[in-house]
């Protein structure tokens, strides 16, 4: 944002500027059509859900037409769709669009362009539409924050922020009378009370709060709001410094630092008007020229990011969302730092622009008119942004730019190393796992190469799409597993990182797995050795997903296998004629690449979803498996065809021979030292070993819980298990009835006469049981035979009153079987016997059935059928009995102690989401993202007992 100072002499700026002026041009254009009729205001609140704005035949996304609110066509198979989920998804983007056309127009008005008057009246047009409507908007049925407009509170600061933009500049330019200013207040203040009641502490949706806190702070003159939100613990300074880490990288991946540094960057510009210039402190001024070097350093040769973490695949760094944040990043740089240097970003800018014309994508954040223009022009250029870089952007852009020529590169708070030689790119993923976007991808090899990206990281899909799953496994990435499972929550490390001549090297470490990867000229091979190292032996699995269409060369047969999991199908084993490397030939736009694989074990080959969330699509992909305690898998990648290509591979102890038309390259590698022997006789030695840096955490110091503890009494024989307290020991129960055992997303708690539990715990060597006796005027029950939500990949069971109970044994290592039980309605007395843990059914009316799932945390631990047990209607609420078979991990006897814990989920009626949840091991906080998960460093401790 912008004084009326700086108003004045930007008004001057554009007329001495062709690009300002070529852009003010286009915004006027751009502004005819809202000019001309008001645009429709959607009735509904936005919902996220997994129908919605998706084409029924094809799974394509609907097109955004801001002016079809019922109305919604596919661009791919050319049908028209109509029905509210489509109308409420299509309400999300035009609730983003509205409040950008407001501050579009609004900054047209302030800088005096033609049609002055009417782009002002049109602006306060839309600022009063929302004033008379907002409360109308519930805030309820929320899946991450308090929100009215939309289902999440990072989007309602994206709305406010543009939304106080154009009253901030509508009322400096008297464009704005007293009646329109106290509705933009009403707006305003209601819209902070509910983001400012959700502090996301270090998230990357929290650097959007804080520029939406700060405009209301600006807007209201609140020096204390303004203070909290710029310089608070979790403001928008301690972002910049704790979020970014020492290499300029957000902590949580590319695609997040680019939706973070865009909101960084928003609420920089407010805090500058609340009196707060970060780009005039040397400190802040330096960190966020790294900020804005990053995606530099990691970007791909074809100028998109690698989809690391929770990113969409194949994202062009040339849209126009992303070019304005440089441009606006180098701008206040360059005016506050005069003389300063920012070198090599004006290349980056320069070469952004160069690039090949990105296809139009759609972002939540910031549409900038994105999901309805045909095609972005190419070269992408400076006067088709937004009303924020005509408001600040440098007039011109530097005239000595130089060639863009990104370097190899560590960044160390990533553990991202990129070595790159020409258009060759290679990288391995040996650093902290990311925050709550991150992926059990540890050791991830990317490579790109000759135009093609050989193998790459998949992205992620849909976040309310089922696939979601499959994105956020190892199988999908090119990393390595044990035994047939993704790799646990963890950090790796870099161990060793060198450059010598055209030579490069790495080595990272993720537990007893270790990746090392070294990397010559432009047109030579790229070596690749996998190993595990340990005591026991352990079954190790290396995917590889080819780019493109292959086979393998070596001779031999495919024979049919199976790989168990849900998204993987076709699965074959190879059965070489005879041993040595096993070859596979890869092609992909006229380019060829080449694996050589030197093992002892087996290759199999299978289908799974594509890359970029694209689960219709199938794509190939193969798996190296072998077994033991000391396993070493190599493979040379030749992403080339050249005469003198790789002839063969062999690998013995510590060394690898590479055959070439030329000769035997002899590699040797210890631990920390690789060790390469042409053919010509000339040796090189790549060394480089690390001390190990101490991992980057933004995230703030929480407190360890301290676990709670409650008695389970030995039961002689089982309870019966029909709803009723008989066969329990009433003394000692656990209690759920406290306001930090409560988990909201609307109201705080209601008080244990609208919502507490008591829980009464027994045990024998077969079972725990458990009889929860819940106080809850209101009984909302889920049926079985209801139609799907379809609203995300949650289970649907989550939104009813119901349990989820967790039991796991003593060693926090060891793995919880977690259950998700809701009361089966209208079938009292109809129940039967249900097994050898008790439950005998009948009883005039009790005992009634119980919908027993696992939890989506559980992996394979729990056995819903096992679980027996029945509930009833009380006076006060109901009482649900249930036998909890005992987990692997625990061995049942008098004094041992048991990981447990126990969550009461609340619905009401009229809600499609649930509104709370009691936790019996406490907590408190907010219910969202949650769904049936808990985790076990929270879980309580029931002690048996005789």
């Amino acid at each position: 944002m912008v004084t009326a100072e700086e108003l004045a002499a930007r008004r001057r700026a554009i007329g001495g500027s062709r690009d300002l002026q070529a852009l003010l041009g286009h915004l006027l254009e751009r502004a005819r059509p809202v000019l001309e009729r008001m645009p429709s205001i959607p009735e509904h609140k936005a919902l996220l859900s997994t129908d919605g704005g998706v084409c029924p035949e094809d799974g394509t996304t609907l097109s955004f037409d801001p002016w079809s609110p019922t109305a919604h066509g596919c661009p791919k198979c050319g049908k028209t769709w109509t029905g509210e989920r489509h109308d409420r998804h299509w309400a999300r983007s035009q609730h983003l669009w509205l409040a950008e056309r407001a501050a579009h127009l609004a900054t047209l008005a302030a800088l005096g362009a033609r049609d002055e008057a009417p782009a002002a009246a049109r602006a306060r047009d839309i600022l009063i539409a929302y004033a008379e409507r907002y409360w109308q908007y519930p805030n309820r049925d929320n899946v991450l924050g308090p929100s009215r407009l939309f289902f999440s509170t990072y989007l309602e600061s994206l709305w406010i922020c543009n939304y106080v933009a154009a009253a901030v500049l509508l009322r400096g330019a008297g464009h704005l009378d007293d009646a329109a200013a106290r509705a933009v207040s009403q707006v305003a203040e209601e819209a902070a009370t509910l983001i400012g009641d959700y502090d996301e502490t270090f998230s990357n949706r929290q650097t959007w709060n804080n520029a939406a806190l700060a405009a209301v702070a600006v807007w209201f003159e609140d020096e204390e709001l303004a203070q909290r939100v710029i310089e608070g613990p979790t403001g928008l300074v301690a972002h910049l410094m704790r979020g970014y880490g020492r290499d300029g990288m957000w902590y949580e991946g590319e695609n997040y630092h680019l939706f973070a540094l865009r909101g960084l960057l928003t609420g920089a510009g407010w805090a500058r008007l609340a009196g707060v210039d970060m780009a005039a402190d040397p400190r802040l001024a330096a960190r966020l020229q790294r900020a804005l070097r990053a995606p530099a350093l990691s970007a791909l040769p074809d100028f998109t990011f690698p989809a690391r973490k929770d990113a969409r695949f194949g994202v062009s760094l040339a849209q126009p969302m992303s070019l304005e944040s440089w441009e606006i990043g180098l701008a206040r740089l360059g005016m506050t730092n005069a003389g300063s240097k920012t070198g090599d970003l004006h290349d980056w800018l320069a070469a952004l622009y160069q690039a090949p014309a990105p296809a139009p994508e759609v972002f939540d954040s910031y549409l900038h008119d994105a999901p309805i223009a045909s095609r972005i022009p190419h070269p992408v250029s400076r006067t088709r942004l937004s009303w924020w870089s005509l408001l600040e952007m440098s007039p011109e852009l530097s005239g000595d730019a130089a060639a863009w020529r990104p370097q190899t590169v560590l960044l160390e708070s990533q553990g991202l190393a990129v070595l790159r030689a020409d258009d060759r790119y290679v990288s391995v993923e040996c650093g902290p796992y990311g925050g709550g976007h991150g992926h059990p991808d540890r050791l991830h090899l990317t490579l790109h190469a000759g135009g093609v990206h050989w193998l790459a990281d998949p992205g992620t899909g849909s976040y309310v799409a089922r696939e979601l799953v499959w994105y956020r496994s190892t199988l999908a990435h090119n990393a390595p597993q044990l035994d047939g499972r993704p790799q646990p929550t963890g950090d790796a490390s870099c161990e060793c990182f060198d450059e010598q001549d055209e030579w490069a090297w790495l080595r990272g470490r993720f537990g007893n797995v270790a990746r090392t990867v070294v990397a010559g000229p432009p047109a030579a091979y790229v070596v690749d050795v996998v190993e595990l190292t340990g005591r026991e032996d352990h079954v190790l699995e290396l995917p590889w997903h080819l780019a493109g269409r292959g086979e393998v060369d070596t001779k031999g047969r495919w024979v049919t296998d199976e790989i168990a999991d849900e998204f993987v199908t076709r699965t074959e084993r190879f059965v070489p004629d005879a041993g040595g490397a096993i070859v596979i030939r890869h092609t992909a736009h006229r380019a060829q690449l080449t694996a050589h694989l030197a093992f002892e074990g087996e290759l199999l080959r299978a289908e799974g979803p594509g890359p970029g969330g694209g689960a219709r699509e199938r794509a190939p992909f193969y798996i190296v498996r072998a077994k033991g305690r000391n396993v070493r898998i190599v493979t040379v990648l030749e992403p080339c065809a050249a005469a003198a290509g790789v002839r063969a591979v062999r690998s013995s102890g510590d060394s690898v021979e590479v055959e070439t038309g030329t000769g035997t390259d002899r590699h040797r590698f210890t631990g920390a030292e690789w060790t390469i022997e042409h053919a010509g006789g000339v040796s090189r030695v790549l060394r480089g070993a690390r001390e190990i840096q101490p991992p980057f955490t933004p995230l703030l110091g929480l407190d360890a819980p301290i676990p709670v503890v409650a008695p389970a009494f030995r039961v002689a024989s089982p309870p019966p298990l029909d709803g009723t307290l008989e066969g329990f020991e009433l003394a000692e129960p656990l209690h759920l009835a406290l306001e930090d055992q409560y988990r909201r997303s609307e109201d705080a708690y209601p008080g244990p006469d609208d919502l507490s539990a008591v829980a009464y715990a027994a045990w024998d060597e077969r079972a725990l049981y458990l009889a929860v006796d819940v106080r809850k005027p209101d009984l909302v029950v889920r049926p079985a035979d209801a139609q799907p939500l379809r609203l995300d990949n949650e289970p649907d069971d989550i939104h009813s009153d119901g349990l989820q109970i967790y039991v796991a044994g003593e060693d926090r290592e060891g793995r919880a079987a977690g259950y998700l039980i809701v009361p089966e309605q209208g079938d009292r007395g109809d129940r039967g016997d249900r097994g050898d843990l008790g439950g005998r059914g009948g009883r005039g009316g009790r005992g009634g059935r119980l919908r027993v799932r696992t939890t989506t945390d559980t992996n394979g631990e729990g056995k819903p059928d096992a679980v027996r047990g029945g509930w009833e209607r009380t006076d006060a609420g109901y009482r649900v009995t249930g036998g909890i078979p005992w987990p692997s991990g625990v061995r049942p006897h008098a004094g041992a102690r048991v990981r447990f814990d126990l969550i009461i989920n609340e619905m009401l009626p009229g809600r499609v989401r649930r509104v709370g949840q009691l936790v019996w091991s406490g907590g408190g906080g907010w219910v969202w993202l949650r769904g049936d998960r808990q985790d076990p460093a929270r879980f309580g401790v029931l002690e048996l007992v005789v």
